[in-house]
């Protein structure tokens, strides 16, 4: 599901990117602000794409399995023209049997 979203913004998709959080879904983008429900994230990545930046990677990510259903993301992160650290993507196993996030606590660093 990671893989998928990192895959959207690549293609500078932001719509594929918001396709990956739950209707509900909270994220929270430091020092941005915080966005709830697919339409605030979607618009999010999609100021991002429009404002040049690109190409995401993930840096020593750690995945840990909380249950059968949560899976909790950490990592460091880079791209064209930022970096920082992802503090909390916790994805929640949907009824269709896919992963979606519903937690996403982010920080640009300097």
């Amino acid at each position: 599901a990671s893989e998928r979203w990192k895959q959207a913004f690549n293609r500078q998709d932001a719509a594929g990117c918001a396709a990956q959080y739950q209707d509900d879904a909270i994220m929270h983008a430091r020092p941005f602000g915080t966005f709830t429900g697919t339409a605030e994230i979607r618009a999010f990545w999609q100021q991002l794409i429009d404002d040049g930046f690109a190409d995401v990677e993930y840096i020593e990510p750690e995945f840990s399995v909380l249950d059968e259903t949560q899976v909790l993301l950490t990592s460091k992160w880079k791209m064209n023209q930022a970096q920082g650290v992802i503090h909390r993507e916790l994805w929640l196993k949907q009824a269709d049997g896919t992963f979606k996030l519903a937690e996403d606590d982010f920080e640009a660093l300097a």
